[in-house]
């Protein structure tokens, strides 16, 4: 009886633990480039690092399921085998030296089977050293600013569009006047500086999250894989508007990216009279370059 009722507990503690798994694993390859309601997993990789750190999280999803699984099992095992009324008289061992070596040795691999990926993901994702152009972000309480300085340094101010004026098919909290636009397949260093307090850019479909700090340069890159809107937030909390000031990266052809920046520098010309940024009006995309 208590055999079966163990062999029953296990059965379903595995079938549970990989259905979870499973779903973890299938939600996060749904397509999305914004967060997604109920969503499980994270958003469809979009760049070579994201590619690298969902591989990462999936690697790491299975070890941890399989450690779980052990140790649930081995506690059933314990609590039925070694209960009171199965051993009136309690054992004397106190000791195993292969328990021992065991338990030393096998965790020990198992960080080092996580330590490896983990520092060539941390090398990959820290800087590229073929950059094609660079686009400056600088972070301000409360909304970003960008320049572009391989295409004639232009630069522009990008805030959150308010509730009252979001159009059909925008997104509340993640929609901006003055999206990024940057051309796919091709590496972009990212140069990001603060004004008043940190910051922190993150597009999550790109796999970049860099903080943003006061007095100083942070570097960072990407490498768009496809076309496609990419939104991300700043999540670091630096006020009261914290969660005003999202992030909406446009990427598209490098034919149609050429077309932008001809328009682009005519709309964020500076006024020599003030030297003030000149800001499109809201909603300008590439297509409205063309």
């Amino acid at each position: 009886m208590v055999k079966g009722s163990l062999k029953r507990a296990a059965v379903l503690a595995v079938f549970g633990l990989a259905a979870f798994a499973a779903i973890a694993l299938l939600a996060g390859g749904a397509e999305a480039s914004f967060p997604q309601p109920w969503q499980l997993g994270m958003q469809q990789s979009a760049s070579p690092v994201k590619e690298n750190i969902a591989w990462l999280h999936n690697l790491l999803l299975v070890i941890i399921t399989v450690i779980t699984i052990f140790v649930l099992a081995l506690l059933i095992y314990v609590m039925v085998r070694f209960r009171a009324s199965a051993n009136p008289k309690p054992t004397r061992t106190t000791h195993n030296t292969l328990i021992e070596i065991v338990w030393t040795v096998v965790p020990t691999l198992i960080l080092v089977v996580i330590a490896v990926p983990s520092f060539k993901l941390l090398y990959f994702m820290d800087r590229t050293f073929d950059a094609e152009m660079t686009l400056k972000v600088n972070g301000h309480q409360w909304y970003w600013s960008y320049e572009y300085p391989d295409q004639g340094g232009f630069k522009f101010e990008s805030y959150m569009i308010q509730d009252g004026d979001l159009k059909p098919g925008q997104k509340r909290l993640l929609e901006v006047d003055n999206r990024v636009v940057l051309p796919v397949d091709t590496n972009v260093r990212v140069l990001l500086a603060g004004t008043d307090v940190m910051h922190s850019w993150m597009v999550s479909a790109l796999g970049v999250q860099t903080y943003v700090v006061p007095g100083r340069v942070n570097e960072t890159w990407v490498r768009i894989n496809k076309p496609g809107v990419y939104y991300g937030q700043c999540n670091q909390i630096c006020g009261i508007n914290h969660a005003y000031m999202p992030i909406a990266v446009e990427a598209v052809s490098k034919a149609d990216f050429e077309r932008w920046v001809a328009e682009a520098k005519r709309k964020f010309a500076v006024a020599p009279q003030d030297g003030n940024v000149r800001v499109a009006a809201a909603g300008d995309t590439p297509a409205a370059a063309k």
